[in-house]
């Protein structure tokens, strides 16, 4: 399995090159082996097991894939890298997608990628704050300052509403971009109130002694699916062979996952620097095979109401498979 490579573009850089058109699927060769080579945006967090364990289980393989990993900060960041070729194939969260296209690009999900749990007491994402702090609920955060690993994205965005339904001023929040391996550190040196942390750093967060406040995924948005695996139009139009093939692979990855969450766990050593009695504790999040809709409509209203995007532009109908 190959580790993974940085790659991290600006959303401008995609509108500037989405009209050259040229798509890595057209320009993969075979390797040896006769696998088609594949190239996948990911992000280094616990999200993207499923598809590392596929790829070690001989899944991929089965279907004729070899996969090449390109990592970045954010699915913002993995929109442009398939827009512009880079990358046949990203995963991102919903809201980065609605994004791109109410900016006029043509990007198409193609299967689930992470879920929340539904469950506040046991998600793989939790808001967190030291353990002296005086935020005690949701409502506290108006005023204070909130690491997040992308700004005006999906997390902002369910944080402002859930400041908003708790009554508290969610205009007065100032959000600070920070990868998520870094915010744990970030914290505890005093450079923000609160973070948006996901596993595996949650854990590790936890075992600094920090205190949960708020579920964010699972707390606004029942059983959301937060990313999924995407491609473009283009791609989906000029190579189907391709996405059937790496769809019905993806699949059997989350479907296998799920039935196996030691392995799960333990696969998180191949893409990260994470310790063993770390992996132990995390908290997996759920990997259906289904998007949920109703969900993506509800983080797509939101986005609307708090100013991402128009959601007339979005057309749900066509990014969603």
């Amino acid at each position: 399995m190959r580790r993974l490579s940085c790659g991290l573009l600006a959303l401008s850089v995609a509108l500037a090159t989405a009209a050259c058109g040229a798509s890595g699927a057209e320009e993969e060769a075979g390797g040896d082996d006769g696998l088609r080579q594949v190239t996948v945006g990911v992000i280094p967090i616990l999200d993207v097991a499923p598809i590392y364990l596929g790829e070690q289980q001989g899944i991929f393989e089965e279907h004729g894939l070899d996969l090449e990993f390109q990592t970045a900060a954010g699915g913002a960041a993995i929109v442009p890298a398939v827009v512009s070729g880079e990358t046949e194939i990203g995963f991102s969260n919903v809201t980065s997608l609605m994004l791109g296209r109410a900016q006029g690009l043509d990007l198409r999900a193609i299967s689930a990628g992470a879920s929340s749990t539904g469950d506040p007491e046991s998600d793989y994402g939790q808001i967190v704050v030291p353990s002296d702090s005086d935020i005690s609920d949701v409502g506290d955060l108006a005023g204070r300052t909130i690491a997040i690993n992308t700004l005006n994205n999906i997390n902002d965005t369910l944080i402002r509403e859930a400041v908003d339904q708790a009554g508290g001023d969610a205009s007065s929040i100032e959000f600070v971009e920070i990868p998520h391996p870094d915010m744990n550190a970030a914290l505890e040196a005093g450079q923000v109130d609160a973070i948006w942390q996901v596993e595996p750093f949650l854990t590790m967060a936890r075992q600094d002694g920090v205190r949960d406040v708020f579920a964010l995924y699972a707390d606004v948005v029942e059983d959301l699916t937060v990313a999924t695996y995407f491609t473009t139009g283009e791609t989906l139009e000029s190579d189907p062979e391709l996405v059937e093939a790496f769809t019905a692979a993806i699949q059997e990855s989350l479907t296998y996952a799920s039935e196996h969450p030691d392995e799960t766990r333990a696969v998180l050593s191949e893409y990260t620097d994470i310790e063993q009695g770390t992996i132990e504790e995390l908290t997996l999040p759920a990997f259906p095979n289904e998007i949920n809709r109703p969900a993506v409509e509800q983080v797509g209203e939101l986005g609307d109401k708090w100013g991402l995007f128009d959601l007339e532009a979005v057309d749900l109908e066509t990014m969603l498979p």
